[in-house]
């Protein structure tokens, strides 16, 4: 691996200057199985949730590179036959619909 490069990704996107002390702390459902994954794609941070059947995917989109939401935004897939975005302050929010989807 050529830790330069990494190294690059992370000076470009900010990660110890900036998103390590902006992302806020998740407080999830103690029965949610939760998997952190890398953050391929332009994302800035992944996971899964996992409960019984159901599944969503998560990702934190700081520069709108995969979407746009005008601000650092949260999407959830799937929501809907479609993706949720939410602020990536509004907590509340990204685990009320992560609920909608996960304890259905």
């Amino acid at each position: 691996m050529d830790y330069l490069k990494r190294a690059e990704v992370e000076r470009d996107e900010e990660w110890r200057e900036k998103w390590i002390q902006k992302i806020p702390h998740l407080h999830f459902k103690q029965d949610w199985k939760v998997k952190i994954i890398p953050p391929f794609g332009g994302a800035i941070a992944r996971f899964l949730i996992d409960k019984g059947d159901n599944h969503v995917s998560v990702y934190l989109d700081c520069y709108d590179k995969l979407g746009y939401f005008g601000e650092p935004y949260w999407e959830v897939y799937p929501y809907e036959e479609d993706v949720y975005r939410v602020a990536m302050n509004d907590t509340d929010e990204l685990v009320k619909i992560i609920a909608e989807v996960i304890d259905a």
